[in-house]
């Protein structure tokens, strides 16, 4: 079984399995109370002037203690970044961590004005409004209360923020800094009079992009848009792609 595992997990692409690691492990720590949520959050401050550089980095890891917020977020989370890796993004690391600097570094921006302390959430929220908008067509349903179209799903998620109280902030600002990446990266190249403003640095082509794939890698098809949905035809509860 252990066996097993460890080769579900290395099948799991890249960046996906960093992330999605580093987010478990960093709150497993603070339930063990090895660090607290202190030595986490964002403080512009500390990070100016006392150094705390590794702030910039451990506010996208932390989702909270452990609960249902936390697994609703890391799910998602897991899902629609491996659904990213996997589909638009594959064979594109390069790309793909080029996103997610992008979006990290909006995120900090914004987030000096908006007085946020964790953006772990938004970054989510983005990777799924990417998702979303390159998967128009694929019919969700939402607790089987719900059904929509996938561009719907970051504002479904953000009602239901609403409803359990939380602040919508976060969300805003994942939905945001998701559109400007979809934009610029799949919108105003195609304009007339528009081009290419996002170009991935040679650097990160270096290090990450390998000329060929791993035979042995089965990817998770891209069709499958988490254990929250239903398909609408009924067939075992994944979303159904309508248009493609």
């Amino acid at each position: 079984m252990a066996h097993s595992f460890t080769q579900e997990y290395f099948q799991i692409p890249s960046v996906t399995r960093a992330y999605t690691t580093a987010c478990v492990l960093t709150t497993a720590a603070v339930q063990l109370e090895v660090i607290t949520p202190f030595q986490l959050y964002f403080n512009p401050d500390l990070i100016i002037r006392r150094y705390q550089i590794w702030r910039l980095i451990t506010n996208f890891l932390f989702f909270g203690s452990l609960g249902f917020s936390f697994l609703f977020n890391i799910i998602f989370l897991y899902r629609y970044c491996r659904m990213l890796e996997e589909g638009s993004f594959r064979g594109r690391t390069a790309d793909f961590v080029y996103m997610f600097l992008f979006g990290g570094v909006l995120m900090t921006l914004f987030g000096l004005f908006a007085n946020l302390f964790f953006l772990g959430q938004a970054f989510t929220i983005m990777l799924v409004y990417v998702w979303s908008r390159r998967n128009p067509y694929i019919r969700m349903n939402f607790f089987g209360l719900l059904n929509f179209q996938a561009p719907f799903l970051p504002w479904v998620l953000m009602g239901f923020s609403l409803l359990l109280g939380n602040s919508i902030v976060v969300d805003l600002l994942g939905i945001g800094v998701g559109h400007i990446y979809y934009f610029l990266e799949d919108v105003f190249p195609n304009q007339p009079g528009g081009r290419k403003l996002l170009m991935t640095p040679e650097l990160l082509r270096t290090v990450f992009d390998t000329p060929e794939e791993d035979p042995s890698y089965f990817p998770l098809p891209e069709e499958q848009a988490g254990e929250f949905w239903q398909d609408q035809g009924g067939d075992g509860g994944e979303p159904n792609d309508q248009g493609q």
